[in-house]
């Protein structure tokens, strides 16, 4: 098999096969511990500008299936696996995973120690790295990876919005059946809630949810402004998931704080950054993001813990230090739009991971319920956006 390397920033080097399409790519490194879904992960756009290692061993050992692209590309820089499987084994399964690799001219390496590189970024952190078939001199990759921009300040959300805005109407049941050609059981439900989608790196799952609930969903770029949307005239917003730095995109803080107590607001994972900025708080960058399907996430309010999917590098700031004590609490804060309460911890490190509005109809998470890791521990959340819209229009 041909040579290959991954270069880290700090010089650490990893040498292993090539994989995937022939060449050399940057961004920058983070690890993912989910057991399966690398398709699913290689097609979210919240993956721009990073390289993504999968932390189990063996990838590709059921093949890709077109219809569970979760975009309209794959958008990790690259990908890094222990071993990827040559042989596929699903009755779904319509092409290998080295062949999708191929395709997509994802450049890619095996066969290198994934648990020493994944230590060595839980105590270092992510940083830029190289992955390289062509060039294997340690120095030269090593003075790129230092050279390459970080994601810090970046706008990386541009690279994957849509360009204009269009009408989503398929849900999960027509998704089942288009996909594995079985009868749905019921058709998708009647749209009741017309929803405003804005596009920072939306999923398809993530559509496919609003729809599931009974939502009417138009999707618009990220760059849309406060008085297009208003002339939409939606019962709800929901901000959507996507790649990056949330201060590297003032232009979207700036839309939905315009937009604070307008309608009701649901954001998710960058959409969730995003209103936390607008709402006056800060965010800070994690040494190592939440990248994975097991993260323990508890619901402060009824102490219940949720297994839930993340893919973030940066989370929302609370607005004082904690007492003793208190982490496990509900907190509340002040905003200009009334108090806020923070509803959901990490169990990991205690990182904020949901808020409500008290006084108004506002509702963010940092994880993605749509993605069903436990399997639907959070599929409430989608119904209690509704209640808002509800709640809304019959003036409550």
């Amino acid at each position: 098999m041909k040579p290959a390397i991954l270069v880290l920033a700090d010089g650490t080097a990893f040498r292993g096969q090539a994989l995937g399409f022939e060449g050399e790519t940057t961004g920058e490194v983070v690890f993912n511990t989910a057991m399966s879904g690398y398709q699913e992960i290689l097609t979210d756009p919240s993956y721009k500008g990073q390289i993504v290692l999968m932390t189990s061993t063996q990838i590709g050992n059921y093949g890709v299936s077109p219809e569970d692209d979760e975009s309209r590309r794959i958008w990790a820089e690259g990908f890094i696996v222990r071993e990827a499987s040559h042989r596929m084994s699903n009755w779904r399964g319509r092409q290998s995973f080295e062949d999708y690799l191929l395709e997509h001219k994802i450049v890619s390496i095996q066969g290198i120690d994934t648990r020493a590189l994944t230590r060595h970024l839980r105590e270092k952190g992510s940083q830029i790295g190289v992955i390289s078939h062509v060039n294997l001199h340690e120095e030269a990759l090593c003075a790129k990876a230092q050279t390459a921009p970080s994601i810090v300040g970046r706008d990386l959300v541009q690279a994957v919005t849509c360009d204009s805005s269009y009408p989503w109407k398929e849900g999960s049941v027509s998704w089942c059946s288009n996909g594995n050609g079985s009868s749905p059981l019921k058709p998708d439900p009647p749209s009741s809630y017309k929803v405003v989608v804005m596009d920072f790196g939306v999923k398809h799952h993530i559509l496919r949810s609003l729809v599931d609930v009974g939502c009417s969903v138009q999707v618009v770029p990220a760059s849309t402004h406060a008085d297009h949307i208003r002339d939409l005239q939606p019962d709800g917003l929901f901000l959507s998931n996507g790649p990056g730095d949330p201060e590297g995109v003032p232009y979207a803080v700036s839309t939905v704080k315009a937009l604070l107590g307008w309608k009701p607001i649901f954001g998710i994972c960058l959409g969730h950054q995003i209103l936390g900025l607008a709402l006056g708080l800060e965010t800070h960058k994690l040494p190592f993001g939440h990248h994975g399907a097991n993260h323990p996430v508890m619901d402060l309010r009824t102490r219940k813990i949720e297994i839930t999917s993340q893919n973030h590098n940066f989370a929302v700031s609370l607005p004082h230090k904690e007492q003793e004590g208190a982490l496990w609490a509900p907190q509340h804060f002040d905003t200009a739009i009334g108090r806020m309460e923070v509803t959901h911890r990490s169990l990991n490190d205690g990182c904020c991971e949901g808020m409500l509005g008290l006084d108004s109809p506002v509702l963010s998470v940092q994880y993605h319920p749509e993605a069903s890791p436990g399997p639907h521990d959070s599929s409430y959340l989608f119904q209690q956006f509704i209640d808002m819209m509800k709640g809304v229009s019959h003036g409550g």
